[in-house]
């Protein structure tokens, strides 16, 4: 028997969390299950027991995979079997690390491994929102060290309601849709996404996920306890605390000096506090040169960290005490702002934007539904038209490598900044949009430099976009033990690194439209953060402005290289005239025109897009698609192509897929012995519709109408039902029922070749014709 332990944790809608530990995995330091509803996740934490020599800080490595028998179903491709992990599932993980990596203590160096794993998943439940409270809870269970337990989960606001962890429906019918991740006590982690709420909402919104949170980590500490968890002890650490005084006397003054001296050059200020260090290692090194109790190289290696300890503090305490940052800047100050567009003449759009020394030169492309991006994923299924790709090369900060694949970082820098955007394209948008950022500077928040470059390159490229979008990186810096602190807008890369709150915002002039923040200081009171968004808001309008500076409104126009896109709505029952057997009919449109040509079927409608290079292709796509989907009218005149010719007539395709029958009555005003003589296979011939079969539908068609009436020509009565010439009466001038053809008696006639016909007796001439249409 399995003695497992299980917790519950009651949601307000009724529904149920389960934590269940001691069944599975019991070789790993910890392991859990969660389950809400059919979701299942699995997760394990394992630590070393010793760290490396070389390792002085914590190497967490934490994987989020979902696997498709959850669901109950085949991983696509060749193999058969999940492979790397998608981006969704690489945000996830980087949600769980950023709430779990603070709280692991300072001088713990071990490395540790959190899988997460989605052994089960159901229709309703959106797995991601379970990973932070299964990962905090396996190393509750587990003996690794760890601060206080943490959770996640997501809050969305639906008709002004804020639901915890809602369904996908849910999340669509959303104005705001955030993940937090927190402790009993604190904040940890913020993310995600809105259209355009206040400041208000969102602080609110993340007060409710607190409310949330702080249950589901009380369980945790109940789980522990139940358990009896016993944390390791470890040492992973040896400080020379005289070393640690001596380092901050001699070398605290002289970082102080070159952190007042405000120099706006990062790579100048780097090389300026190094010098500081270099000099102090250099003078030990020579002191201690000759004592062979002191192991030099362990020295110096501690020199270097508790230098970075000095260097902190000097920064801090200047902002603090001196209300001056690194580079001279007020608190609330932006650095300044310059931009381009069109600058690159291939692309559809185009913008670089620079802010101090961060820079974006991003490009737009615009395409066809042909290049739309297909989801495959395990809880998702389905496409997406808006793409937004942040590259982040080494030259950007001065780094001498060369870049290998797409890194965790740019896919979640990208998809904060593609959150800010996304909603901002306008509804039924006819083009899939592609945005790449390459930065090419970097000293802080090139996310946010990407979305002011994504939003002034769209309006390039000529998309009228709802309403411009800025973004800026807010930081904080506070004082233990005192109520001393100060908000900073448009942090630098030293000011975020040093400080204790990196803040991401974007919106418009109206509202926030995606946030990201990381909170590494306990106890932020909410009056702080009111304070720190206020000020963003201040600087993400001033950064506005300057971008409306270089281009206040999208282009009028796209510009001539961007394919054309039209759309066609079309009967659903003519879809398949359109796409013809095996798609004959519509690659034979596409390659007559030149065009590209989708069809997808929209509420008993079809939506058919025309793309192509100039409006003239587009045109002759869509004459072709409006002739296939015509509906014949009496009275109308059609140039028809004769499909065959028969006995009685010629089939005649008037308009695509519509056939009529131009019988031999109506081919010419005398008389027609043989229909080829009047219409050939493949011959192009003008006609007129000139009836409909009401039972049938069958259309009749007519030459002669449209020919000159033969002088004389007497229109000759309609035929009785009796026998009577189909045309009417004496076909020459006799009665049909008395006299032959020529006004002789048809009674006296030689039927077997000997009467007094027209043409010697031709038997078949005294058979009347019957109609076969």
């Amino acid at each position: 028997m399995v003695n497992a332990t299980v917790k519950t944790i009651d949601l307000a809608d009724g529904r149920k969390i389960t934590i269940e530990t001691g069944k599975l995995a019991k070789q790993a330091d910890g392991s859990v299950v969660v389950r809400m509803g059919d979701t299942m996740l699995l997760a394990t934490v394992v630590s070393a027991k010793e760290a490396r020599e070389d390792v002085d800080f914590m190497p967490l490595s934490v994987d989020y995979r979902e696997k498709f028998s959850a669901a109950g179903r085949f991983p696509g491709g060749f193999l058969k079997r999940e492979a790397r992990p998608s981006d969704d599932e690489i945000l996830v993980a980087r949600l769980v690390d950023r709430a779990l990596r603070p709280l692991f203590p300072d001088d713990y160096h071990a490395e540790t491994a959190m899988m997460i794993s989605l052994v089960s998943v159901g229709t309703d439940e959106m797995p991601d929102a379970l990973a932070g409270l299964a990962a905090s809870a396996a190393i509750a269970v587990s003996d690794v060290p760890f601060e206080t337990p943490i959770s996640e989960c997501r809050v969305a606001r639906v008709d002004g309601q804020y639901v915890i962890n809602p369904s996908r429906v849910q999340m669509e019918e959303a104005d705001l849709e955030i993940m937090v991740g927190a402790s009993y006590d604190n904040i940890m982690m913020v993310e995600g996404e809105m259209s355009e709420v206040s400041e208000e909402v969102m602080l609110e919104a993340i007060k409710v996920a607190h409310e949330e949170i702080k249950k589901q980590c009380k369980v945790q500490e109940e789980l522990a306890a139940e358990l009896g968890v016993v944390k390791r002890e470890y040492c992973h650490e040896n400080n020379n605390e005289e070393l640690r005084e001596r380092v901050n006397a001699e070398t605290y003054e002289a970082c102080y000096e070159v952190a007042k001296k405000q120099l706006t050059n990062k790579a100048e200020r780097m090389d300026s506090f190094m010098v500081i260090r270099d000099e102090f290692i250099e003078k030990y090194t020579e002191e201690n040169a000759e004592n062979e109790e002191i192991d030099l190289e362990q020295h110096i290696g501690l020199i270097k960290r508790y230098y970075h300890d000095v260097e902190k503090e000097a920064m801090r305490r200047m902002i603090l005490d001196d209300k001056i940052r690194l580079d001279g800047r007020a608190t609330n100050e932006i650095r300044p702002i310059w931009g381009e567009v069109n600058y690159l003449p291939g692309a559809h759009g185009s913008s670089i934007f620079t802010r101090g020394e961060t820079q974006s030169l991003t490009s737009v492309t615009l395409g066809t539904k042909m290049d739309i991006k297909k989801i495959d994923n395990v809880t998702f299924q389905g496409t997406e038209n808006f793409l937004l790709h942040y590259n982040f090369p080494p030259f950007c900060v001065g780094d001498a490598k060369t870049p290998r694949g797409t890194s965790r970082r740019e896919i979640g820098h990208g998809n904060l900044a593609l959150r800010g955007l996304k909603r901002m394209i306008p509804e039924d948008f006819p083009y899939v949009v592609r945005i790449m950022s390459d930065i090419l500077e970097s000293n802080g928040s090139s996310s946010m430099a990407t979305v002011c470059a994504g939003t002034m390159g769209m309006m390039d490229a000529g998309i009228k976009i709802k309403k411009p979008v800025s973004g800026i990186a807010m930081g904080l810096i506070t004082d233990k033990g005192a109520e001393k602190y100060a908000v900073l807008s448009d942090i630098l890369g030293d000011e975020d690194h040093l400080g204790d709150m990196d803040f991401k915002v974007t919106g418009t002039a109206d509202g926030i439209t995606a946030t990201q923040m990381d909170i590494k200081v306990d106890g932020l009171p909410y009056e702080v953060l009111a304070e720190a968004l206020q000020q963003a808001k201040e600087g993400r309008l001033h950064i506005l402005g300057e971008m409306l500076k270089v281009i206040p409104e999208p282009r009028e126009d796209y510009k001539p290289n961007v394919p054309r896109i039209e759309t066609v709505m079309i009967p659903k029952d003519m879809i398949g005239a359109i796409i013809g057997p095996g798609g004959k009919v519509i690659q034979a449109i596409q390659e007559e025109t030149n065009t590209v040509i989708v069809i997808e079927e929209i509420d008993d409608q079809g939506k058919v897009e025309i793309s192509g290079q100039g409006l003239e292709p587009i045109e002759a796509a869509k004459a072709k698609i409006k002739a296939i989907t015509a509906l014949p009218e009496v009275g109308e005149v059609y140039q028809g192509k004769v499909k065959s010719v028969v006995s009685f007539g010629a089939f005649i395709e008037i308009i695509p897929g519509k056939e009529g029958l131009l019988h031999i009555s109506e081919m010419a005003w005398e008389r027609v012995e043989n229909a080829e003589d009047f219409a050939k296979e493949g011959e192009v011939v003008e006609v007129k519709l000139i009836g409909v079969d009401e039972k049938t539908g069958k259309l009749k068609l007519s030459k002669k109408v449209l020919l000159p009436k033969p002088e004389g020509y007497v229109e000759r009565p309609p035929r009785d039902n009796r026998g009577g010439d189909r045309r009417g009466g004496d076909r020459r001038g006799g009665d049909f029922r008395g006299g032959d053809r020529r006004g002789g008696d048809r009674r006296r006639d030689d039927r077997r070749g000997g009467g007094d016909d027209r043409r010697g007796g031709d038997r078949r001439e005294f058979r009347p014709r019957r109609d076969n249409d």
